[in-house]
């Protein structure tokens, strides 16, 4: 029962934006915002590391299914109090 999980794959782009990248982002000129260029893209590259998270686990089937398995849970409970309270 394997699961594709090609989203996974977004896990790369923090990697590749901090380490790949920075052959060609080291260097001084141009001045972005007051920041040396390798400075402002290091800026950008952790700014965009949540998103490349996000996007794989918002893909992840294997993490949907705990998600909701989670929320089904919560769900129970929240309803077994109710019963207690009542």
């Amino acid at each position: 029962m394997s699961k594709k999980r090609t989203s996974l794959w977004w896990l790369l782009g923090p990697p590749v934006a901090f380490l790949g990248v920075l052959p060609f982002a080291n260097r001084v000129e141009p001045i972005l915002f007051g920041l040396p260029f390798l400075m402002f893209w290091l800026l950008v590259a952790v700014l965009l590391a949540p998103l490349f998270v996000w996007l794989a686990a918002k893909g992840d089937p294997v993490w949907a299914a705990a998600r909701e398995a989670e929320r089904a849970e919560r769900a129970e409970r929240a309803q077994a109090d109710r019963r207690a309270d009542a």
